[in-house]
Formats: structure tokens, sequence, C-alpha cells
């Protein structure tokens, strides 16, 4: 009678989105998805420029296809991380658990996160369809001072971190002023000199 062998099962892939308007993204932003990464051990952090947030009445000060561009540029020595365009070709407005269905069903198999901050966390309830969304999957939810309070019905993770320096806002005024800053990635930095963004 021939041996018979436990079926192979693989390991549930765990796969982290990250939404914002990256505008432009900085070392703070790779610095929290990595931090995500390795405390959590995600397989893959998703980096999600959106159009235009539902959230903020601001317009962007970079186009689509540059902040876009630029994340890229950010993460190509990233193994772990990848960008996707979705948010930027869907139908306007990028709401979040619409995006979270679009990758549910691209990963099936997937375990799913999704990385924010406190003050996004605290406003959750209050999303479009917040319930469907955290049916899709668990929020990491990225702190610098006191904890998140939780939710009910939604999962958090809490990711405690020290301050980051980097400040899109303050990233563009420096910009802008022809300043050089040292939080981008030297790609990132080149390209926003070399196109002139932000110059007055």
């Amino acid at each position: 009678m021939p041996q018979r062998y436990p079926a192979m099962t693989q390991p549930q892939p765990k796969i982290c989105l990250f939404g914002g308007t990256f505008d432009p993204i900085h070392l703070g932003h790779t610095y929290i998805a990595q931090q995500a990464k390795k405390r959590l051990n995600l397989d893959k952090v998703i980096f999600l420029p959106c159009r235009q947030s539902p959230h903020k009445s601001k317009q962007n000060s970079l186009s689509d296809d540059t902040r876009l561009h630029l994340c890229h540029l950010a993460t190509n020595a990233l193994p772990w991380a990848e960008v996707s365009d979705y948010d930027l070709i869907a139908p306007p407005p990028s709401y979040s658990f619409r995006t979270a269905q679009h990758f549910h069903n691209l990963y099936p198999n997937a375990k799913l996160y999704w990385l924010m901050g406190t003050d996004q966390w605290q406003a959750l309830p209050r999303w479009k369809n917040a319930t469907e969304f955290a049916e899709l999957l668990e929020v990491i939810v990225y702190s610098r001072t006191t904890p998140p309070s939780p939710i009910t019905g939604f999962t958090c993770h809490t990711l405690n971190l020290i301050q980051h320096p980097a400040s899109a806002t303050q990233i563009r005024q420096q910009l802008s002023t022809g300043k050089t800053t040292p939080w981008l990635h030297p790609a990132v930095a080149e390209t926003l000199k070399e196109n002139h963004h932000f110059l007055k």
C-alpha cells in the first residue's frame, strides 16, 4: 500500500495596502511601510497614490503621472514594495472600500491589511461603506503619540513609531524656495529638481 503524505499547503500571503496622495513621496512614507513590513511579517506593501482623496478639499501639487512615477523611483530598491495605479485610473473619488474590494478580488487567497495614520483610523467609521471595508481586511495604524482607541467592528494592529521628521508640506515649502531637503530619495529629489517642480 503506497505511503500517504500530508498535503502541502502554501502559507497565506500577507499584503498591505498603503494609500495616500504622496505629494511627494518621501522617506517618512517608506520608513512607515518598512516598519509595518518588518513588525507584521508582511510579504508585500502596495503603495497606492490616489487621484484625489474624498476627505480632502486641497488639490494635489503634483500631477497623477508625476506622483506615480516618483513612487516607483522611491521604491525601486525595495523588493517587498509595489506601486499600483488603481486609484489613479478608477472613476473618482477614491473610495477605500472599492480599492479594498479590487485587491481582495485580485488576491483572493491573501490576508489583506490597510496601513493608515491615527487621524484616518478615528474617522474610519464615517467612511463610505466602512463595514464592507472592515470585512475585507485588517488595519495597521501607525501612531507617533498615544495608541489609537479601539473601534467596534474593526481589527486594528498598532504600530508605534518614533517621530519621523519628514513632512510633505515642509518639503514642498523647501523646494519652492530652491532649498534642498534630506527627506527625499535621491532619484525623487533629482527628478523634482530637473523638472522645476514646486519652484515659484
